[in-house]
């Protein structure tokens, strides 16, 4: 069982304290936000050209699992984020719930909720599938969820570019890397470690970017150490919500044990690749660093749990394929 933050997770908070103290500044923020722009354009391009087209249509014939995560994804989250919002337990800032609500209406990640699902014994077939739908999915559906959950107020003209800057930053690569993937596919298998690394640079970066905008904005005056234990422990009680809701509702509809394992993790995820770059064309860059804080936490705690979670099922499908194997 593992519990200590993985190596990535390690290198975002290093970013986070980077940009704490050394953040953009004068001229180097333009620079930083156009290079930002282009590394969400190359990771957005790789999630494309990395997305099987083979895979997808074999998992895409479950459609009662797939009906399932996307509630799960897009409704009942979103429900649990405007609850606590509404509900407010503790004496965190307005700020820190929006950040919830945002977190709470982004799509599901695609790499590690496929990772978790193989690991686990679950449906991989299935798991590709839904994953990379609630993936393209969230492009247009978490715009559209901020506009009518966040009390963001923007004219049609302004929400009209948002959208259309969301187009041409995240789905117009998208489509070009997996067009491309014919050409592609080769060389991404052979270099799939270069690849990740590209992926966390890009983020790393989006993220250096919006907080040295908060830093400036004095993000760390209206976030203390009290806020940020009240996050981690908001974001481990809707995790575990959404995990159980997940489990109980796979078994009551009786869909088998791979299915249920995939409900569990392509459910319960939310996608950091997705929501930083979208934060960071939603909303006014000082509020940026704000709003994906709770998304940073809850990313780490999602792998922690489903890191276990996962060894849990391994563990129980070996035990009881153990004793037909002593059977036989």
């Amino acid at each position: 069982m593992r519990f200590l933050p993985d190596p990535y997770t390690l290198t975002l908070i290093g970013t986070v304290v980077l940009a704490s103290l050394l953040p953009a500044q004068g001229a180097f923020v333009p620079f930083f936000s156009h290079l930002t722009t282009a590394a969400v354009a190359l990771l957005f391009f790789m999630h494309g050209a990395k997305l099987s087209r083979e895979a997808i249509l074999a998992g895409s014939n479950n459609w009662r699992l797939h009906l399932l995560v996307m509630c799960s994804t897009f409704i009942i989250f979103p429900l649990l984020g405007m609850a606590l919002q509404w509900w407010s337990p503790l004496p965190v800032s307005p700020e820190i719930y929006a950040g919830f609500v945002y977190l709470c209406i982004l799509p599901a990640t695609v790499q590690s909720a496929i990772a978790f699902t193989s690991l686990a014994g679950g449906n991989v077939a299935a798991a590709v599938c839904s994953a990379s739908a609630s993936s393209l999915l969230g492009i247009f559906v978490s715009p559209m969820l901020v506009g009518l959950l966040m009390n963001v107020h923007s004219g049609e003209q302004h929400m009209l570019s948002q959208v259309g800057s969301i187009v041409l930053q995240l789905l117009v690569p998208f489509v070009l890397g997996h067009l491309s993937r014919p050409w592609l596919a080769g060389w991404i298998s052979r270099h799939k470690k270069v690849i990740g690394k590209t992926d966390q640079a890009s983020i790393l970066l989006v993220v250096y970017s919006a907080f040295s905008e908060a830093v400036t904005h004095g993000i760390w005056h209206q976030v203390g150490i009290g806020s940020l234990l009240a996050i981690l422990l908001f974001c481990a009680v809707l995790l575990a919500i959404i995990l159980a809701f997940n489990m109980f509702v796979a078994r009551r509809l009786g869909f088998s044990r791979p299915d249920e394992i995939t409900i569990v993790f392509c459910g319960s995820k939310k996608s950091l690749a997705n929501g930083v770059p979208m934060a960071n064309i939603l909303f006014p860059a000082a509020s940026v660093g704000v709003m994906v804080l709770p998304l940073m936490l809850f990313h780490q705690v999602q792998l922690m749990t489903c890191a276990v979670l996962a060894k849990r099922y391994q563990q129980r499908q070996a035990a009881a394929l153990t004793p037909a194997a002593d059977k036989a």
